[in-house]
């Protein structure tokens, strides 16, 4: 079939996806090497706002973007993917000018790959920050023998959350996050096949989920009041699971990643945290150890 000219491509419509998209979304993924992540994409397209292009020959997207707003404070951008045969023909910055558009007057912020950096530059992002991904078989104890001793002298203790903490992680997130985001923890539940939460003499200090993706586990988001309640909360997490974990840490966190090459994860890649609109992120950056998914921030 005969491709169609960039000029043709430029002028086909962007449409709201839904739901009833998960498949061609999951599609496109494998379509550029990613994992599949239908479960993921459930998360996103109901926590968040989907844009997309239909292929011109009828084979599912040509290209997806997401958006997921909290409020006036911030609205994050993520899975910008365009099929592999649609590539360099300008679609990716179509979409992000419609998306910049829609959202006019909130501050953007994304996590871009060293592909995808030189398009938010000349779009007018900043780099902020970076997020280092890490993963692996999470070992239990590291080749000292002994637990670090940023968890050993801690007085922290892990559970499953309940309905109960919803408010009080809530409380703690907005401190870290800088933004209102209920409408994204009160779907954790639902969406991780574990939720935990940290506590310090009956204070709530913490809180992590744990969920599928592909073959491995990610730990996200995770947010602790320092380095030893995020290790805590990642140690127990992964004592749940047998498959490999996957985290991405955020920039300034060298203690928790030096904690976790310790207990086998290695540096798997890097990105670039990105803002539009705004100098920088909101928030506690010190609480803030990994997004739930770089498509949210």
């Amino acid at each position: 079939m005969h491709s169609p000219s960039p000029h043709s491509l430029a002028n086909l419509p962007i449409r709201r996806l839904n739901r009833g998209d998960l498949v061609p979304c999951a599609d496109l993924c494998e379509d550029r090497g990613w994992p599949r992540d239908e479960h993921r994409w459930g998360l996103l397209l109901s926590a968040g706002t989907g844009y997309g292009i239909d292929a011109p020959d009828g084979k599912g997207l040509a290209a997806t973007c997401l958006t997921t707003s909290y409020g006036t404070g911030l609205t994050a951008v993520g899975m910008l993917l365009v099929a592999g045969r649609y590539a360099r023909q300008g679609i990716a910055r179509r979409l992000m000018r419609q998306v910049m558009e829609t959202e006019k007057g909130a501050p953007l912020a994304l996590y871009a790959t060293d592909q995808g950096r030189p398009l938010y530059e000349d779009l007018g992002f900043s780099p902020v920050g970076r997020a280092e991904r890490v993963g692996g078989r999470w070992t239990p104890v590291g080749p000292s023998g002994s637990p670090s001793t940023a968890l050993s002298t801690s007085s922290v203790t892990t559970r499953p959350a309940s309905a109960d903490d919803l408010q009080a992680m809530i409380r703690l997130d907005l401190t870290a996050f800088g933004a209102d985001r209920t409408h994204l923890l009160a779907r954790l539940p639902a969406f991780s096949d574990r939720l935990q939460v940290a506590e310090d003499h009956g204070e709530l200090v913490g809180y992590a989920a744990l969920w599928p993706s592909g073959p491995t586990a990610v730990v996200g988001p995770l947010v602790a009041r320092d380095t030893a309640v995020a290790q805590a909360l990642i140690t127990d997490l992964a004592a749940t699971t047998d498959r490999p974990l996957r985290i991405d840490v955020e920039h300034g966190h060298e203690e928790l990643l030096g904690l976790l090459a310790d207990r086998g994860l290695k540096p798997v890649s890097r990105t670039t945290v990105m803002t539009y609109g705004t100098a920088e992120l909101p928030g506690d950056a010190a609480r803030r150890f990994a997004p739930l998914t770089p498509a949210t921030g």
